[in-house]
Formats: C-alpha cells, sequence, structure tokens
C-alpha cells in the first residue's frame, strides 16, 4: 500500500547521466536503453481481521473487512520529441487514495495533475442521543440519561492539484500552480455552559494560486510572483438547544477569507566564495463577511458592527549571506525582519456587567543568526554561532479599571527576548569515525507580564512566555568498525530553568529531557542484511499549581506535581533473497510512552476544599504500539511478480481522559444530554494481501 507523489524527476536523472557518461558512450542506441523508464501495475486485495479505530485514524481502513488494492506507476517517454507521459495511482480500493498524471516535453513545457483524498477518522465512538449530527441544527436532550445510540465522526478532504511549466527561454521558467481542497465531515464539539456534547458541521473549501517566474543566470537567480488564498466556509452558525426549547445556543464557525501575497527571493554570487541571498515578501489577509450573530434580536449589541472588516498587512524581508573568507574559515550569517500589522478596527461587541472588545494587535519579531566554522587539522572542524530573536506586540487596549485590565483573563507581555549561544566541534570525512559535539545555552526574558481582572492568573507564569534559561548538548556520531557493520549513535540532554518569585510562584519551576538513539545496519552477505534501532527519550517538570473556588476567589490547595513523560521504541529489520525468484523481509516495532502524573498536594488553613479529597496524584498514562510486517515476493518471469504481506499490529492504552475514577465512562451533562465517549483500550487486527505485479517498458 505505498502513496507516492509522481513527480518529474525522470528528466533530471537524464541529464546527468547524459552529463556524467555522455562522451563514454559511443552508440546512442545503447545511452537510450539505459535510461528507459520502467512501469508498473500492482493488483490485489487484502483483509483486516478486526477494527482499528486507532491505528486507521489516516489511511482509510478503519473498519475489518475486504479492501481492494490497486497501485499503478506508468512512465512513458517519446524518444523523437523528448516528451515524457506519466500516470500513478496508490492505495485504490481504500478511503484514502490518489491519483495523478503528467505530460512534459523536454525544455519546453509540462502540465501534472494530482486528485487525493485524504481521511481523518476519530478513534472514539460517541453513544449520545444528540440529533442532527453533521447538520446547523442540533438537539441536545433535555434528561440525563435519554435512549442514545452509537455513531462516529470523521473529516475527508479532496485535494486537486494542478501544476504548470513553461520554459519561456533558456534562465526563465514560468510556473504555476493551483490547489482547490473541499473539506466535509463533523468534528467533537460542546455546547452551553456546562459539559455538554455537540458536533461542528464542516463543510468548507479552500483554493490557493501560486504564479512564479524563475530566472537562473550564471551569478543572478531571481524568483518572484503572486500568492493567493481564499476560505469559503458554507456553514457560518450553528443553533443548538435542548429538545423542550429551552437552553438555545449559537455557535460560530469559522467566516470567509483571503490573503494575496507578492513575492521575490533571490540570490546573487559576488565572488566563487561570497554569496548573498534576500526574500521580500507583502501579504495583505481580510476577512469581511457579514457576521451571522448581528441578526439575531437580542443576541447583538445594537452599536456594535455587523461586518468585522478584518485586516492585517504583513511584511517581510530576510537576508542571508555566506563567505569563505579564507581557505579554512567559513561564515553564515541571516537576518529576518516580520511585521504584521493589525488594521481591524477597535469596536465594543459586548456591554452590561461583562464589557468586551475584539483586540486587534500588531506583532513584530526580528530574528538573527551569525556562525563560524573553522577547519582544524585531522579533520576537525569548530564550529561558534549565536541566534537572537526579538518579539514586540501592542498591548491590546480593553476596560482598564485602577490599572487592572477587566477583560482580559490570562497574562500578556509586550515583549519577549532570547538569545542562544552554540559551540560545536565536528570530525568528518573519516573512513570509520565521523561526530560532532556541541553545547548551546540559550536565555529568554521580556517585559513585565500585564495585570488582569483575575487575581489568580497574575500568579501565574504562563510556560511559552516566561523567562528562561536552558542549557543544551548534543552529540552525534558514525561508526563503520568494519565494512559490513555501520552504526550511528545521537544523544541530546537539556535543562530549563523558569524561575519564580513571590507575585508569580505557579507555572513549571524547572524540567530536563533527554534523548538517545542507536541505529546499525549489518550486511550478512550479498544476499541478506539486517538493520536494528533502538531510541529511548524522557521529560521531566515540576509543576506548581493552586486552586481557587469558584466565584468567591477563597484560595483551596496547591499542588506540586512532578511530571514524567517517558518514550522506548525499538525496531529490527530483515531484508534477503532467499533464491534466484524469492526475496523476502521482515520488521517488527515496538513503541511504548508513558506519562506520570505524581504529585503533592498542600491544602490551605480553614479552607474546605470539594476536590481532590486526600493526597491523590492522577493516575498514569501508558500507550503501547506493536506492529509486524512479514513480505514475500516471488518472480514469476522478467515482468510478473506475486507479493505476499501479512501485518499483526496491537495498539492498547489505559487512558483515563474519558472515565470517571471508577473506570466507567464519562457523561457529558449533570442533568441533560447523557453523551459517553466510548474507546476500546486494547485493538488488535492482522492484514493479510496478496497482489499480482506486472512491469514492462
Amino acid at each position: 500500500m505505498k502513496n507516492t507523489k509522481q513527480i518529474f524527476t525522470l528528466t533530471t536523472i537524464s541529464a546527468a547521466l547524459l552529463v556524467a557518461y555522455g562522451p563514454a558512450f559511443a552508440d546512442e542506441a545503447e545511452m537510450t536503453q539505459l535510461i528507459k523508464p520502467e512501469s508498473s501495475v500492482s493488483v490485489g486485495i487484502g483483509n483486516w481481521s478486526g477494527d482499528r479505530p486507532q491505528q486507521g485514524i489516516y489511511d482509510g481502513m478503519r473498519e475489518n473487512g475486504l479492501y481492494g488494492l490497486l497501485d499503478a506507476d506508468i512512465v512513458k517517454r517519446d524518444d523523437a520529441t523528448g516528451t515524457w507521459t506519466t500516470f500513478n495511482a496508490s492505495n485504490l480500493g481504500t478511503d484514502a487514495f490518489g491519483l495523478g498524471a503528467g505530460y512534459e516535453r523536454q525544455g519546453n513545457f509540462g502540465v501534472r495533475l494530482r486528485y487525493d483524498v485524504i481521511s481523518r477518522d476519530n478513534p472514539y465512538t460517541f453513544n449520545t442521543a444528540t440529533q442532527g449530527i453533521g447538520s446547523t441544527n442540533l438537539t441536545t436532550p433535555a434528561t440525563a440519561n435519554p435512549a442514545r445510540s452509537e455513531t462516529t465522526l470523521g473529516v475527508k478532504r479532496k485535494q486537486s492539484d494542478l501544476d504548470l511549466v513553461k520554459h519561456i527561454m533558456p534562465g526563465l521558467t514560468l510556473n504555476i500552480n493551483f490547489k482547490n481542497e473541499d473539506k466535509e465531515g463533523t468534528r467533537q464539539w460542546g455546547r452551553g455552559g456546562a459539559a455538554e456534547f455537540s458536533v461542528e458541521p464542516i463543510n468548507a473549501t479552500t483554493r490557493q494560486l501560486e504564479i512564479k517566474l524563475n530566472h537562473i543566470g550564471e551569478r543572478l537567480q531571481l524568483s518572484g510572483g503572486y500568492y493567493g488564498s481564499w476560505y469559503d466556509n458554507a456553514n457560518s452558525l450553528v443553533k443548538t438547544q435542548l429538545s423542550t426549547g429551552a437552553g438555545l445556543y449559537y455557535l460560530t464557525l469559522p467566516l470567509d477569507n483571503q490573503a494575496h501575497q507578492l513575492f521575490l527571493d533571490g540570490g546573487y554570487s559576488f565572488t566563487p566564495a561570497t554569496r548573498g541571498t534576500f526574500k521580500i515578501q507583502h501579504t495583505r489577509a481580510t476577512q469581511n463577511e457579514h457576521l451571522p450573530t448581528a441578526d439575531i434580536a437580542g443576541l447583538a449589541l445594537a452599536s456594535a458592527p455587523t461586518n468585522l472588516n478584518g485586516r492585517i498587512d504583513t511584511n517581510l524581508i530576510q537576508l542571508g549571506l555566506t563567505s569563505r573568507p579564507t581557505h579554512n574559515l567559513s561564515v553564515v550569517a541571516n537576518l529576518r525582519y516580520r511585521n504584521e500589522n493589525d488594521k481591524t478596527p477597535e469596536a465594543l461587541y459586548v456591554t452590561g456587567s461583562t464589557i468586551v472588545h475584539n483586540t486587534p494587535y500588531d506583532y513584530k519579531s526580528l530574528v538573527g543568526k551569525l556562525e563560524g566554522t573553522y577547519r582544524l587539522p585531522d579533520n576537525y572542524s569548530l564550529i561558534a554561532g549565536i541566534d537572537q530573536s526579538s518579539q514586540d506586540r501592542t498591548v491590546p487596549v480593553g476596560n482598564v479599571v485602577a490599572g487592572v485590565d477587566t477583560e482580559r483573563y490570562v497574562p500578556f507581555r509586550a515583549k519577549i527576548d532570547e538569545t542562544t549561544y552554540r559551540l560545536q566541534l565536528r570530525r568528518s570525512l573519516t573512513d570509520t569515525v565521523n561526530g560532532s559535539l556541541a553545547y548551546l545555552h540559550s536565555k529568554r526574558d521580556g517585559s513585565t507580564l500585564s495585570q488582569t481582572e483575575a487575581s489568580e492568573s497574575d500568579e501565574i507564569n504562563p510556560i511559552h512566555i516566561a523567562d528562561r534559561k536552558r542549557d543544551k548538548w548534543r552529540m552525534t556520531a558514525d561508526w563503520t568498525p568494519v565494512d559490513t557493520l555501520s552504526l550511528q549513535f545521537n544523544y541530546e540532554t537539556s535543562k530549563d530553568d523558569y524561575g519564580h518569585d513571590a507575585t508569580r510562584e505557579y507555572g513549571l519551576r524547572d524540567g530536563d529531557a533527554s534523548m538517545v538513539s542507536v541505529d546499525a545496519a549489518y550486511t550478512l552477505n550479498d544476499d541478506w542484511k539486517l538493520t536494528a534501532f533502538y531510541s529511548h527519550d524522557k521529560t521531566t517538570a515540576n509543576q506548581y499549581n493552586g486552586r481557587w473556588t469558584n466565584g468567591t476567589g477563597v484560595h483551596e490547595a496547591d499542588r506540586v506535581s512532578h511530571l514524567k513523560e517517558v518514550g522506548e521504541s525499538i525496531g529490527l529489520g530483515l531484508r534477503g533473497q532467499a533464491s534466484a525468484k524469492t526475496r523476502i523481509g521482515a520488521d517488527l516495532q515496538w513503541t511504548e510512552t508513558r506519562a506520570d502524573y505524581p504529585s503533592d498536594i498542600t491544602y490551605i488553613a480553614g479552607a474546605t476544599p470539594a476536590y481532590p479529597v486526600g493526597n491523590n496524584p492522577l493516575p498514569n498514562i501508558t500507550n503501547q504500539i506493536m506492529a509486524l510486517k512479514l513480505f514475500g515476493e516471488y518472480s514469476i518471469d522478467k515482468t510478473s511478480d506475486v507479493r505476499i504481506d501479512m501485518i499483526h499490529e496491537r495498539w492498547k492504552t489505559d487512558d483515563w481522559s474519558w472515565l470517571f475514577a471508577d473506570g466507567t465512562p464519562f457523561t457529558y451533562g449533570t442533568s441533560t444530554d447523557g453523551t459517553q465517549v466510548l474507546s476500546k483500550p486494547k485493538q488488535t487486527s492482522t492484514f493479510l494481501s496478496v497482489r499480482y505485479i506486472y512491469k514492462f517498458q
């Protein structure tokens, strides 16, 4: 079940062979035979023995049963005109398949058309009584335990892709690409002030167009043009209510929008040792669709705009320089500036006890890199570099009372700076051992975090904007002790320190991460080869949380969570020629991930916490995946093969995300709804298939 994307590469291979070997071939017919393309068609049938909701999320084979298997890769060349005609098909017979065709006249023009269906099935089963799933009118049961039935959700994307290329003159090429994607399906959602189940209906189209001119000169290369995107959503508003007619809610969906970009990229070789590059982009994105809630009486503020009139202008400038001023010294420098200017008008949309404005803000970033490489004796190199990034955001103007923003509930930081220093020692170009050792140190800080309405949030350091110091070591090595054995090693370790103070004591305090991997390949003889890999990664963090009584702000308890996530993977592979006509192979892969949540809880004196009761940490979660793949391929003759595949996979978990403490399924709602989310904690299935492969030229 291959999933390949056909591109125009055969002419490049042909040209390379002609340039490299052309003078050595006296007979043109011999050269033509050497590069003559080969085509193949594969027809077969396969069967999954069991349902596989987790492993079948993307491959279109979630359910057990028979599947047709049809793949094709057809390439034809007209020697007289230098014309290539291609056709390919992959995974026909499943819900996730692709088709492609191309026609190219070498040095003149080419056209390629591609159609792909991509599915994404939700791995859960929903036991629900909600009516109208897939539509914009949903009804939620008004009782806690209504009669329910099982349903599944999923999204399917149908993509069409058209590529055109025209060689206008030597060194000047026109490329046009158009993509159209229709996205339909259903996605898990929610409604109401309580936890109530709902489903988002998806019916949207995205179109993209790129027109580009490429110029390739001896010293100057340029690429410039236009890129545009258009998003159209057939649905803009979902009405959901209880079966009694009460509890009416309106849920909005993404609005139509579009973006247009002009760009110019280029590079210039000042000397054989010095080259400069640049990139310039200007993008305007707009969202002018009529707001669907503006027409609902009593829902929208009378003075609020009926259109967002959203507009964001983005400018990007990037400069780069690579140079080799001396035989042993190389230098790389890059500078990237990005400015997002949000020109959406600010307006008041909600008033009364809660005041809400939209919050347009500008965003600027400046990222720079400077790196130098110096060659040392004995094939060693010393690399030193510095990376600097700076982000600036305007603070949205909300309803500020006594210096506190009463509209924003999370801390906000206007300025963030981060600097990373790198030092690396590398050895290469040796016969048996190549490797590198690197050290990186980075520091992130910025402006003071803003004060918000919720006093609890003012005590939190959000992980993505908090001050942080990070130290990281990275080591890689390639070792070939003998001609038949090659080994690759990778090791990384890092430590983070977020710090804390009396005013902002909650959030991550510190953490560390490590990863080690080993890959090996061993050639037994000309017919048999073994491969293996092992990887282990671990991430830990100490996080401080607090709990306050909802509505009163009473500080109930503090929790210190010692978080840890561990992943481990093992793989083995075998490829061999069992006989002159028989080729076999086997792959075994096993992966386990485990998330640990040990914690310590300190109750505040005088508080009576609603939960948790006692010092009870969250249970750990372990996921395991095992897959065994076997194949055998028998050559009937020069044009025909028969292939048999067997895949045995097993997935299991003790994930409690949708379970209560006693193991029963979580149920939406307290006095309404009653939806439950179900999943099989252990899923095992075996796939058997047989194919006939026909090869021709």
